[in-house]
């Protein structure tokens, strides 16, 4: 049995749960490492939303395939 699908699904799930509360506009968090000119997003954003939803999926189904797998 692998842990590494499990872990990486709770990994993208808890960051598109974040993103898709800073999306939302819900949670503001202050960048914490930066590169550019960066700025923290400011109010609702739906680019970021969409990511945070799509990642929350990405991040649950390979959770629930993970424990599909381990069943067999």
């Amino acid at each position: 049995m692998r842990k590494t699908p499990f872990a990486l699904g709770v990994v993208a799930a808890s960051l598109g749960i974040l993103w898709l509360l800073q999306g939302l506009g819900i949670v503001s968090i202050r960048p914490i490492l930066c590169f550019a000119n960066c700025a923290p997003v400011q109010g609702p954003s739906a680019i970021w939303a969409i990511i945070g939803a799509v990642m929350v999926a990405v991040g649950g189904a390979a959770v629930t395939w993970s424990f599909q797998r381990r069943r067999r």
